[in-house]
């Protein structure tokens, strides 16, 4: 039996998250097994406080540097879950080391993007993930994501406005990509029809789209984007009693925190497997937003920065009063 893994996932955040599962029922259902992850260094945060990994290591300024560190770890076995020229490279230069890779359904993707034929398995990226590792006996623990957030980064009450220290919806305005966010206007009626505080979730690439939404009510909203760190601004979503989020790295966040959410879904759908995912143990709940039947959709399984249209139709037709009449009228204390 295998004792020594290494696990592969270069980036990015939200698929480094979905990873989780299979790091930590590796570790439990194979209690002597030595756990190592290889990333990218940008995301070496993610996994560093993660008790189940026993060392990350990172892929920095010189790849063959980082090749030689691995070959001298002597690993029994490799669990590829990117599946890329890269990863490739690296299973070569390990020759002999047994390994099993991820299952990234090009073909099937490319089928439902460019003729709208959906051949997608009705499985998430989670069970595929975990497909990997089935030939040790490993099986889905039901559990969900992991997320841990070193004590460093953990936010105080004072970091945010006093209106919103009793609760508040966090609303994830950025994403990787303009396709797959909300047009400003859109998020500045979705904000205006709220009748509860809101705080705006994005990084520093947000921070003007953040002060448009915010300027019609200051008070009611804050405009966090910008002013955390990737993990603090995930203890702004663990400390929320409600998640409004684009398909971004903050919704699988938010699903391992086990928060209720709305997804809103532009040219992406949730067809790809990557909708939230709680676990079957879960009895928590999500809402999709999304315009069914559009002929153009989904244009591509990552996105765009622009509209290759040129209308935008699949964010610019949510009726915003759709996303409102899912929020509930009463949060748990």
């Amino acid at each position: 039996m295998a004792k020594k893994f290494l696990i592969i996932r270069f980036s990015s955040i939200g698929d480094i998250v979905l990873t989780t599962p299979v790091i930590r029922c590796l570790r439990k259902q194979i209690p002597d097994a030595e756990i190592h992850f290889l990333t990218k260094q940008a995301f070496s945060g993610l996994l560093s406080s993660n008790p189940y990994i026993d060392k990350v290591h990172t892929l920095g300024s010189s790849f063959d540097l980082m090749l030689h560190e691995l070959k001298v770890e002597d690993y029994d076995c490799i669990i590829d879950l990117h599946h890329n020229l890269r990863t490739l490279r690296v299973k070569r230069f390990l020759k002999g080391v047994p390994s099993y890779s991820f299952s990234k359904l090009n073909i099937e993707k490319f089928i439902l993007t460019n003729f709208k034929i959906n051949r997608m398995p009705a499985k998430h990226i989670v069970d595929r993930n975990l497909a990997t590792v089935s030939a040790f006996g490993v099986v889905n623990d039901g559990l969900g994501l992991d997320y841990f957030i070193p004590e460093k980064d953990r936010t105080k009450k004072e970091d945010i406005p006093v209106p919103h220290q009793l609760g508040y919806i966090g609303i994830v305005i950025g994403a990787a990509l303009a396709t797959k966010k909300m047009p400003i206007h859109q998020l500045q009626a979705l904000c205006a029809a709220i009748h509860y505080p809101i705080i705006l979730l994005g990084g520093k690439e947000d921070i003007e789209a953040g002060k448009a939404i915010a300027a019609q009510d200051d008070v009611k909203i804050y405009n966090a984007c910008g002013k955390f760190n990737l993990n603090e601004s995930a203890d702004l979503v663990r400390n929320a009693k409600y998640i409004i989020t684009h398909d971004t790295g903050l919704l699988h966040i938010a699903a391992a925190f086990q928060k209720p959410m709305i997804a809103i879904w532009g040219n992406t759908v949730p067809a790809f497997g990557m909708y939230p995912y709680y676990g079957a143990k879960s009895n928590q709940h999500f809402d999709n937003v999304e315009i069914n039947k559009l002929w153009c959709r989904p244009c591509s399984k990552i996105g765009y920065n622009k509209c290759p249209k040129g209308h935008f139709k699949c964010m610019e037709k949510i009726d915003v009063k759709d996303i409102v009449n899912l929020i509930p009228t009463r949060f748990p204390a």
